[in-house]
């Protein structure tokens, strides 16, 4: 199976990758995504590969309308 939906999130500062997968484990352990190999610290988003759109529902809710811890 793929990663065929796409979900851009607020994502401000640096350490993007790392704090998304320290949140995701935190909040959301069974959550399959694949993140970019990068992400420039001057950017204010983060884009995450999901298996299926109810992912991308489960995270809006849990982030439910902030950004990034």
């Amino acid at each position: 199976m793929t990663f065929r939906y796409g979900l851009t999130i607020p994502a401000l500062g640096g350490n993007k990758l790392r704090r998304f997968k320290q949140w995701a484990h935190g909040s959301l352990p069974d959550l399959e995504y694949r993140l970019p190999p990068q992400a420039p610290i001057q950017t204010d988003t983060l884009t995450i590969r999901l298996r299926s759109p109810d992912d991308g529902k489960r995270i809006r809710e849990t982030l439910a309308g902030g950004s990034l811890p």
